[in-house]
């Protein structure tokens, strides 16, 4: 049962390494399933290169697991909070990607020097540290994508969501890039930073966005 969404999920866990956006076991990755109160999310502390389907676990939106022999991934909470929050979210994909992670340990929003950002919305705001795995983690960080597509978590990563898995890994990639552009240009001296007019059009536009 429910292959499909293993299957999309170990898929875009291996894409998420090969693509640099985290290391190890790093990150977490889960689908909704359609037309069931169930999501798909990678177990935990599983190498994703070692990864199989039977890793992937099925829970429901109370954290119960329905199919499945391992844990499942620790920010489960996290996840079906995002779930709950966007009601419209199909897939949520967490980083630990460097450029993100760096800009989220520097504690600062990300700067709009590319029209990346608006793959997230009009901006990418970032969150305090919470504990890795808690509750408060889950609210906050679910709280702040009530508008937006992705977030940075303080000190820890990123967070994206989006109708689907294809479009969710699209909008981590994406700021990731932005995120790098936005380091690079800071230590060339700044960059030139794009309003909310700038980026209103993009941001109507990307809603649709499927890469």
């Amino acid at each position: 049962m429910y292959n499909n969404e293993k299957a999309a999920v170990l898929k875009f866990c291996r894409r998420m390494l090969a693509r640099g956006l985290t290391r190890g076991s790093g990150g977490n990755i889960s689908v909704r399933i359609p037309g069931k109160d169930l999501i798909a999310i990678s177990g935990s502390g599983i190498d994703y290169e070692e990864m199989t389907e039977e890793d992937v676990v099925v829970t429901d939106m109370n954290g119960n697991i329905v199919d499945g022999c391992v844990k499942p991934s620790s920010e489960l909470p996290m996840h079906i909070a995002c779930y709950r929050v966007r009601p419209d979210t199909g897939a949520v994909v967490h980083t630990h990607s460097t450029y993100c992670t760096t800009i989220a340990c520097l504690r600062r929003p990300l700067r709009n020097v590319s029209y990346m950002v608006a793959f997230a919305g009009e901006s990418v705001e970032c969150l305090p540290f919470y504990q890795i795995g808690s509750q408060e983690l889950a609210d906050n960080g679910a709280a702040a994508l009530k508008d937006r597509n992705a977030v940075l978590l303080g000190n820890h990563g990123l967070l994206a969501v989006g109708s689907n898995i294809e479009n969710a890994f699209a909008v981590a990639e994406e700021i990731e890039l932005a995120a790098e552009l936005d380091y690079r240009t800071f230590l060339a001296g700044g960059g030139v930073e794009l309003t909310a007019e700038d980026l209103a059009p993009l941001v109507q536009s990307f809603k649709t966005y499927v890469k």
